[in-house]
């Protein structure tokens, strides 16, 4: 179960949580990441699997998920003889700033609206409610 947004928010958050809490990446997405933005160069999945000592499948998912989320870019190599493989860097970190900035203010608009509906619910019932004596 998710923690609470109380919860989260006494927790001491690096910068690399907002992967976790925005995009819901796991730590070997995370792992892949940092191995793809500590790169001087593209790298296969491959290159990625070996640098985070997992099957190329497993990391494969993960480099999925990156993709999914646009933290990641793919370009196709293609081989003169024929058949091709893909590369992967990371994207711009300012391109997925904005993208966390534009879903950070999506949900905080949803939890404003999600807030004024509680109050308007619950304003009739205590419109209703026998206030307590003390």
């Amino acid at each position: 179960m998710p923690e609470s947004m109380a919860a989260q928010l006494q927790q001491d958050m690096e910068c690399e949580g907002l992967l976790e809490c925005i995009h819901g990446l796991k730590q070997l997405d995370k792992a892949c990441f940092r191995i793809l933005v500590e790169s001087e160069r593209p790298l296969t999945i491959d290159d990625i699997a070996d640098g985070v000592d997992r099957e190329r499948s497993t990391a494969y998912r993960s480099i999925q998920r990156l993709l999914q989320s646009g933290f990641i870019q793919q370009e196709q190599i293609n081989y003169d003889e024929g058949g091709y493989y893909h590369v992967y860097s990371p994207t711009d970190p300012k391109t997925i700033a904005n993208d966390m900035q534009r879903k950070l203010n999506d949900w905080y608009a949803k939890m404003g609206q999600l807030i004024q509906e509680f109050e308007d619910k619950y304003a009739e019932a205590g419109d209703r409610a026998v206030p307590v004596e003390g």
